[in-house]
């Protein structure tokens, strides 16, 4: 329904509660929802107290209709996915609302665009999951990086943060992915990942420099393929983001198969545990002093390269900001098509990271190389 309220799902959650703040300040009408009737009452408090709550289990599927008959857009952030969204983007596409979520899920964004490809064209609405920090900086600026050297023979997705403090769902979310394992994009297909992790470096522009990386099951795997020709694709992040130690490095390529393969045991309820007790995320002091990098570099088949990087702080209170921009235009029917969409499909590329400057977002991208000497 156009101009209708944008429901957020999961509101209480960390996530939720920030992205509903974030839809409140731009002055956008919000319906919170989740779950639990009493932490939706208290989140409406804080933002103002005439903020409408509707509680809806995921298992009421009429519920979850009634919830959306009305709104524009919804907005899904109750995680682990895999797990827990399926039925919201199921309700959307029967009533037609657009639909966001911030899934860091690579195996969820497929089954999202394999069940509901079809009946979101036919819905004509627009369902972009993965529209917080992991992972539209990356598709947009491989987006950019690609144009104009098409086709390529290998796309590079690089992550570099520091000081990123996870929160209870994001380490929930890892746990999941290292167990999974994940797929590769290779010769123009998707296929399982090898449990091999190959040591690497890269080089990431200022303050990082050049850093032990390893490949991991990015959500850019699934959606970057679907807009972007090229053969390979390949995403590395870090070793210090991804263990929280650089002197870990020589060491991964040993452990993390091993992990990998003890999440697939009993383990798995003992790690899960461990995690249940972790603080539900960083307070907003250690949020604002993270800091990233997500670097593209584009291969064309005929030997140009171009590349483009994003830098920016606080993944939490950005991944706010890129949903509730995409709300916002999704709302007022500013998108480019339906269906299924990475972000970079849904909106403008450019467009779209100018409008994250505010959040202290800054990109640049290389000029486009002249054509190779045939």
């Amino acid at each position: 329904m156009a101009n209708g309220a944008i429901a957020v799902y999961g509101a209480t959650g960390y996530t939720g509660a920030l992205v509903a703040r974030e839809l409140r300040r731009r002055g956008l009408d919000v319906v919170l929802s989740g779950r639990d009737p009493a932490k939706l009452a208290r989140l409406a408090d804080q933002l103002g107290g005439d903020v409408p709550t509707r509680a809806v289990e995921l298992d009421d599927r009429d519920g979850l209709r009634h919830l959306l008959g009305d709104c524009a857009v919804v907005v899904d952030c109750a995680g682990p996915f895999v797990e827990l969204g399926e039925p919201v983007v199921r309700a959307a596409v029967e009533t037609g609302t657009h639909y966001l979520d911030t899934t860091g899920e690579q195996s969820y964004v497929q089954l999202v665009h394999a069940r509901f490809g079809d009946a979101a064209r036919a819905a004509e609405v627009a369902v972009v999951p993965a529209m917080g920090f992991d992972y539209v900086p990356g598709d947009l600026i491989a987006h950019l990086a690609a144009r104009g050297v098409e086709p390529l023979r290998n796309l590079t997705i690089a992550y570099a943060t520091r000081d990123v403090r996870p929160t209870r769902g994001t380490t929930r979310t890892a746990i999941g992915q290292a167990a999974d394992g994940g797929q590769v994009w290779e010769e123009g297909g998707w296929r399982r990942a090898p449990l091999r992790v190959p040591r690497a470096s890269f080089p990431f522009p200022a303050p990082f420099g050049r850093q032990p990386v390893m490949r991991y099951p990015s959500g850019e795997v699934a959606i970057v393929p679907r807009h972007v020709r090229t053969r390979r694709l390949t995403t590395v992040m870090t070793v210090e983001t991804l263990v929280g130690s650089r002197r870990a490095a020589p060491l991964v390529p040993l452990l993390v198969p091993a992990f990998a393969l003890a999440l697939r045991t009993p383990l798995r309820r003992l790690v899960d545990a461990a995690v249940d007790r972790l603080a539900e995320g960083p307070p907003e002091a250690l949020r604002q002093a993270a800091r990233f990098v997500v670097v593209a570099v584009a291969e064309g088949e005929d030997g140009r390269v171009r590349a483009g990087a994003v830098h920016g702080s606080d993944v939490y209170g950005l991944t706010a900001v890129t949903v509730a921009e995409g709300a916002a235009r999704l709302q007022a029917g500013a998108h480019e098509a339906v269906g299924v969409l990475a972000p970079a499909s849904a909106f403008p590329a450019e467009e779209l990271l100018d409008a994250l400057a505010p959040a202290g977002v800054s990109w640049s991208l290389d000029p486009l190389p002249a054509a190779a000497a045939g």
